[in-house]
């Protein structure tokens, strides 16, 4: 029974649900309900959750997901959740349900969203090993400061926007964008809404075109930004973003520093080396890396393999502890 039913969860699987009466949708490697045979029965359960960056669309990670979970040889289930309201529900689904929590679509609503999810379906027993990617790191320090008891055994932080987001050569090219204009962009989404799926898959190629080897789960992914509701939520939590995230957290970070592992680009527009560099005169016992591989902020396009592998280095002395 136990057989079948790895090899059931083999692939990947989508499932769509209510949290916070937010439409939410997960991807998911693995089941909690399924652990391989050679575990000891006294060896700690871990998820592996990913919290994506904005737009929080799942199936952006699913190849690297899918990566990692082979590398891991199946040991772990890996999960990746997504924002409120960030993906198109199915057709029987609306994107709202009796929301139970004000602004569910704004930042400070979407770390608590999280913990929501959290709470009502992993154990408390459960490790947990969270990924974060850009705004997705900010929310995972909210999260731990929040939620102290949270079972975190690390918690890795790629591309972390977690200070002066409004003051980075990103941030000061899309924060009037965002906070002023974002408005104007619902128009043209609207009309575009209406093109085949074909259509709009073409074109999305083509906007990615640059790309060495487009996954099919990108194209896919990106098509729910030409739902006018999906846009308008992930821009509205954008504004939050450039509004909110200000000061780094160096109370939960010293905190935390034991279950943090920080990695930035070398040439990331949202997050510059000066902030590398504050990072390590604050915290020269963190374990902060700089990306010497040249990998974007936007690893999830092409640089899947390279970012697992770097993360299976980085754990294996912390899983090999728990078997």
């Amino acid at each position: 029974m136990k057989m079948l039913c790895m090899e059931q969860e083999a692939s990947a699987r989508e499932e769509f649900l209510y949290c916070c009466g937010a439409a939410t949708q997960l991807l998911k490697f693995g089941s909690l309900d399924c652990w391989p045979k050679s575990r000891s029965s006294n060896s700690s359960k871990v998820l592996f959750l990913i919290i994506p960056g904005n737009p929080g669309i799942v199936c952006y990670y699913k190849p690297f997901m899918q990566i990692l979970y082979k590398i891991l040889n199946q040991r772990y289930p890996i999960w990746a959740v997504s924002h409120a309201g960030h993906c198109v529900p199915p057709e029987d689904m609306e994107m709202m349900e009796d929301i139970e929590l004000e602004d569910v679509f704004g930042l400070n609503g979407q770390i608590e969203h999280k913990l929501t999810f959290l709470r009502k379906n992993v154990p408390k027993d459960i490790k947990l090993v969270l990924i974060g990617h850009s705004i997705g790191c900010h929310m995972i320090l909210e999260m731990m400061k929040r939620e102290p008891k949270l079972q975190v055994l690390k918690a890795v932080l790629l591309f972390p926007t977690i200070e002066r987001m409004a003051e980075s050569p990103q941030g000061k090219l899309m924060a009037p964008v965002l906070c002023k204009l974002r408005f104007l962009m619902y128009v043209p989404i609207y009309f575009l809404s209406f093109l085949p799926e074909s259509v709009k898959a073409s074109l999305v190629r083509w906007a990615l075109q640059g790309r060495q080897s487009l996954d099919e789960a990108t194209v896919s992914a990106t098509l729910n930004l030409f739902n006018v509701d999906c846009a308008a939520n992930a821009m509205y939590m954008g504004s939050q973003e450039m509004m909110q995230v200000m000061q780094r957290d160096d109370s939960t970070i010293r905190r935390c520093l034991d279950k943090l592992i920080f990695y930035y680009g070398s040439n990331d527009h949202w997050c510059p080396i000066k902030y590398y560099e504050d990072m390590k005169r604050s915290f020269p016992d963190g374990i902060i890396h700089l990306c010497q591989k040249g990998i974007r902020h936007a690893f999830v396009l092409d640089a899947n393999g390279e970012m697992a592998e770097m993360i299976i280095d980085w754990l294996y002395t912390d899983l090999a502890k728990l078997q």
